[in-house]
């Protein structure tokens, strides 16, 4: 008995099931009619315009009126996925003027510093400068040593290191911009300048002849 009364019960399940599932398609066939029944009578009403469109233009060109230029705009505007289209061409040209802005912005700052850069450079003497003018005011030899801490005690704001203005003195000594003399063990340095009085002699002879 109860397997009878568990079968009878599944097959009123089923076709309740059944008859849901009919009764959903013939909505949804009928949904479907009624949609593709509006898209036909839009269709034919856009088509309808587009030849009033048409016949308006050729009217309007042998009445020898404007160009059908803002004409062919306003039919170009009643279609909707055109208009769609158009919106995000507009955002993207809205967002992409900002960041040329931008750009523009940033690359004025960089043009400011390297000015500033250009112009702090240019104000402040090299090492080479600097070295040679230390070596002009000295009446003695100076070592790499001395002149390192002079130049550090009057140019706190630079870095200056022994190696460094050894290796600076070297090349004046290469270029006979300074003279090298050694006590000992010890290197010292003097400017060039003092010992160039040659060139006075041939001018005191010719005055004596």
């Amino acid at each position: 008995m109860t397997e009878v009364s568990s079968n009878s019960h599944s097959t009123e399940l089923t076709s309740q099931y059944i008859a849901q599932v009919t009764g959903d398609l013939e909505r949804n066939a009928k949904e479907q009619e009624r949609v593709a029944a509006e898209i036909e009578a839009l269709q034919e009403q856009l088509r309808a315009l587009q030849h009033d469109h048409t016949v308006l233009v050729n009217m309007q060109d042998a009445l020898g009126g404007p160009s059908p230029a803002p004409g062919a705009e306003a039919a170009a505007a009643p279609s909707v996925p055109h208009q769609a289209s158009a919106e995000p061409k507009q955002s993207k040209g809205k967002k992409a003027a900002p960041t040329g802005v931008k750009k523009t912005a940033s690359k004025k700052p960089a043009a400011k510093t390297s000015s500033v850069k250009a112009s702090t450079a240019a104000a402040k003497p090299t090492l080479v400068e600097l070295i040679r003018g230390h070596l002009e005011k000295q009446n003695e030899p100076r070592s790499a040593a001395e002149i390192t801490t002079a130049l550090t005690q009057a140019h706190p704001d630079r870095s200056v290191k022994t190696t460094v203005v050894r290796t600076t003195l070297e090349g004046l000594v290469a270029k006979s911009h300074a003279h090298r003399t050694k006590q000992g063990s010890s290197v010292f340095y003097t400017t060039a300048v003092t010992s160039e009085p040659a060139p006075a002699e041939p001018q005191q002879e010719t005055v004596s002849d």
